[in-house]
């Protein structure tokens, strides 16, 4: 071995043993094996011919249209993937922050891909209104204005009661199952709700109601009896009855006999300030019903004119919100003119009679004949049987020709509580027909309340 050699083993660094010359070996050489003979020849392969790119997948399919951009690069744009982005494609990782810049990858900086120009696009319509522009996303929703608190409604989350039968074989279930079994209330109790609910209507300013009719034919006991359901149902309203009878009206006695004032006191007392001092003046049955009573003792006979009337019942006004005026019979009495001018409905009784359904029609004309128009069609018709010997035949018969010229009709069955007069004390005693004949006239009064206090009235 030479120096050469040696130098070049320690130049890379090799340390096994050195190499001895090469001596021939004592073994004999092997035996050279026979030549193969060539293979035979193999046929040519035959490869199938293409077939034909199948239809992508509706799934697949790029549904975008083809832009202007599309065909400025030649017409072909790369599929999309309804998956998102193949892995490892760039991506759009936002501006750089100060910390640095991304790693460039394995495969250096990305050259930015040069966008073809687009053409010029043409100016399109006007957004119409209430659109956005075009190139704008339209803007969200507004949640509607309101706190939590108010949109979580108790009625909606709280199932309602049924409310317990007053009344027939309904309550008596109800009470021998000790209120576990409710029917709820009959159709005539769901009807009288109703009525009820009408009543108590809210009502603004004053309202005030006539009640005219021959003599005879039970006006003063209609009167007592509606406002004595005015003043059960509306507790918070103070109703009074005003007796306008110029011929010895008995109003005060229907309802409390014991009334020691009238026209004249509440008049010429000028220190009526509070309701304590028209209190004393007028008079109240059980009901709640208070009562301005005329002249009543024939020794002193003092006739009531329209200025006496207007004084007390202006005074009657700041303190009462539902008037009931018992009218006189005569129609042209300058009284029965003064109570007309600022009337809000009327009330005509008639008997199921002719004579008493004659004199409620010569009413009427009365009236159309004045240009009472308005009046009119807030006037209510009652037929009242004070006898109980009214024939079904001609009540119905009246009622019909009544409500044929578009009047309100309510029929008012004979009642023994009311016929021998007395003091009408309120509902209670009267029979379930006859209240719910009241209930209905009371009602039909109330479709007409005001609903503010600036109200036009009919006059002269």
């Amino acid at each position: 071995m030479t120096d050469r050699d040696d130098e070049l083993r320690r130049k890379l660094g090799w340390t096994g043993p050195e190499e001895t010359d090469f001596e021939p070996s004592s073994r004999e050489p092997e035996p050279t094996p026979p030549p193969r003979p060539p293979a035979p020849p193999r046929p040519p392969v035959e490869f199938p011919a293409p077939e034909p790119p199948a239809e992508p997948s509706t799934a697949f399919r790029d549904t975008q249209p083809f832009t202007e951009a599309d065909r400025a690069v030649g017409g072909f744009r790369p599929p999309q993937s309804p998956y998102g982005p193949p892995p490892g494609s760039a991506r759009d990782t936002g501006p750089l922050t100060a910390g640095g810049r991304p790693d460039p990858g394995p495969w250096g900086p990305q050259q930015p891909v040069r966008q073809p120009p687009r053409p010029p696009q043409r100016p399109g319509p006007p957004p119409q209104p209430g659109q956005p522009p075009v190139g704008q996303w339209p803007a969200p929703e507004q949640r509607p204005p309101g706190s939590f608190a108010e949109r979580i409604r108790a009625d909606e989350l709280v199932p309602a009661r049924r409310a317990a039968p007053t009344r027939g074989w309904r309550l008596a279930l109800y009470r021998a199952s000790f209120g576990l079994i409710n029917v709820g209330p009959g159709p005539e109790e769901v009807r009288q709700a109703e009525l009820e609910a009408q009543i108590r209507s809210g009502l603004r300013g004053h309202y005030k109601v006539g009640v005219m009719g021959k003599g005879g034919v039970g006006k003063t006991t209609v009167s007592a009896s509606v406002g004595s359901v005015f003043a059960e149902l509306r507790q918070d309203d103070r109703v009074v009855a005003i007796d306008a009878d110029t011929a010895f009206g008995k109003l005060g006695s229907r309802v409390d006999p014991r009334a020691q004032g009238s026209y004249w006191e509440l008049a010429s007392d000028q220190h009526l300030e509070t309701f304590a001092d028209v209190r004393s003046r007028v008079g109240n049955n059980a009901a709640g019903l208070f009562v301005l009573a005329g002249e009543g003792t024939p020794a002193r006979r003092r006739v009531l004119d329209p200025a006496i009337y207007r004084e007390a019942t202006s005074r009657l006004d700041r303190h009462f919100t539902i008037s009931i005026i018992d009218c006189s019979s005569t129609m042209d009495s300058p009284v029965t003119q003064e109570v007309l001018r600022d009337l809000d409905a009327l009330i005509v009784v008639s008997s199921p009679w002719v004579d008493g359904a004659a004199a409620a029609g010569q009413t009427l004309d009365w009236l159309a004949a004045r240009g009472l128009t308005s009046l009119l069609q807030r006037t209510v018709i009652v037929l009242n049987d004070s006898d109980g010997h009214a024939d079904k035949r001609t009540r119905s018969i009246l009622a019909q020709q009544f409500s044929s010229q578009g009047q309100r009709v309510i029929e008012v069955p004979f009642d023994g509580h009311l016929r021998p007069g007395g003091v009408i004390s309120g509902t209670a005693e009267m029979s379930t027909a006859t209240r719910r004949r009241f209930l209905e006239i009371a009602a039909a009064l109330a479709e007409h309340f005001p609903t503010h206090d600036d109200r036009s009235r009919d006059r002269f």
